[in-house]
């Protein structure tokens, strides 16, 4: 609180009303949103759904910082909106063990089972320029992890730009959160021709059961795997599981499910899900010279009137374009790094079918499969940065320890929820 003659002002720490602080909210992101002069920015655009990046998940809150000026002439209260932050509740793989016991659903006992701890996601932290500096990102954190605390999680993360560096030190300085994960953020721009998708490569789509069976089966040990895999493949924008298999090996008519699948697997295959990002919100690049918005509709047009060459073309991203997530990546044998560059291929036929100006990723630094997932350099971010907190002393399964402190392995399960 801060007192002007007499006119006092206070800050409230509130949830978010949708019916009355939709504006308010996005002022504070165009106010955020102001680029650094003469430098290239990505703004997002969230369709009018300041909630829409926490929306799908199982357990979500949004809370506003609100400034309430009291003591004027009139005696009314003047309110504004000066920051916000949102935050999700989710249950993830934080570890694996092995069984005590005998076969359990019919696996084999001697490979681990996942550990599962309740897992709080922090998104979208947003403060007024006019209103930093004094605390208030601070307590929209501290507000927030005790609502992660009510509904029971034992660690909170969050991700940023690793130079990013006002919310890096906001995080690692005063909240107590450790870094703790560098993945990497792969995109590919979607040409205005098709990719060719190799002919020695089948693949088929699978119905959400059979990818669920198949996720479980394979890759709930992954870290960061979600318990609630059924959820989100069955949610309205997960557009589709594909799992390439080699040539003439399956058909969609002889298809006899994951099981079978699972039972006798071919040599090499691989997996992945498509998210539909365009749904929810639209990104756009601001900042760019007159000649770099030249030569990328150059390229389009050159792309456009002579398709058969299939030469690299920049998409329209000067105006707001979507995207979709490619997920839940996964492969075993000696080529499936190849199979996973024609799932590839295919996801970006399929995006430029749905009208997405790209197509991205994220994987883990040291992930086997990236190597067959193609991607601009200029475009993606080869370390983003996680940082996690523990916020609980007692673990769901002491097996694993304090997950804060374990070694990354090779690969994570990103939750498209949560792009």
């Amino acid at each position: 609180m801060t007192v002007e003659g007499a006119t006092k002002v206070l800050l409230v720490v509130r949830e978010f009303d949708e019916k009355k602080d939709c504006r308010g909210v996005e002022e504070v992101e165009r106010r955020c949103e102001v680029g650094p002069s003469g430098k290239i920015s990505l703004f997002t655009d969230l369709l009018g759904d300041p909630m829409c990046r926490v929306r799908n998940s199982p357990a979500y809150l949004m809370l506003v910082a609100e400034t309430v000026t009291v003591g004027k002439e009139d005696d009314k209260e003047e309110r504004e909106i000066v920051g916000m932050i949102r935050g999700c509740v989710k249950t993830v793989t934080c570890g694996k063990k092995l069984s005590r016991s005998g076969k359990i659903n019919g696996q084999d006992p001697t490979k681990p089972l996942p550990v599962y701890t309740k897992l709080a996601y922090i998104l979208g932290l947003r403060v007024s320029p006019s209103h930093r500096r004094m605390g208030i990102g601070l307590k929209l954190v501290n507000r927030l992890e005790q609502w992660f605390r009510d509904n029971g999680a034992e660690y909170s993360y969050m991700a940023t730009e690793n130079d990013n560096q006002p919310s890096v030190k906001l995080f690692t300085d005063k909240c107590g959160y450790s870094k703790f994960r560098t993945p990497s953020i792969l995109v590919h721009p979607v040409f205005a021709h098709r990719v060719r998708v190799s002919n020695r490569v089948t693949i088929l789509k699978l119905s959400p059961f059979d990818a669920e069976v198949l996720y479980r089966r394979r890759f709930s040990t992954t870290e960061f795997f979600p318990r609630d895999i059924d959820s989100v493949l069955n949610n309205k924008l997960s557009l589709g599981t594909f799992l390439a298999v080699p040539h003439g090996s399956y058909l969609t008519r002889t298809w006899l499910g994951s099981d079978r699948f699972l039972e006798n697997p071919p040599e090499s295959w691989a997996i992945l899900s498509v998210w539909n990002c365009k749904d929810v919100f639209r990104l756009e690049v601001r900042g760019a010279s007159r000649v770099s918005k030249a030569l990328a509709k150059t390229t389009r047009l050159v792309d456009r009137a002579l398709p058969w060459l299939h030469l690299p073309s920049v998409p329209e991203v000067f105006r707001p374009f979507g995207l979709h997530f490619l997920y839940g990546l996964g492969g075993e044998g000696p080529l499936s790094v190849k199979y996973v560059k024609a799932l590839c291929g295919f996801a970006h036929n399929l995006a430029k079918q749905f009208g997405c100006g790209v197509v991205a990723t994220e994987v883990a630094s040291c992930e086997p499969l990236r190597l067959g997932i193609p991607h601009w350099k200029k475009l993606s971010c080869n370390e983003d940065l996680w940082c996690i907190k523990r916020l609980g002393e007692d673990y769901s399964d002491g097996s694993v320890g304090d997950w804060t402190k374990s070694p990354p392995g090779l690969s994570i399960f990103v939750d498209p929820r949560e792009v």
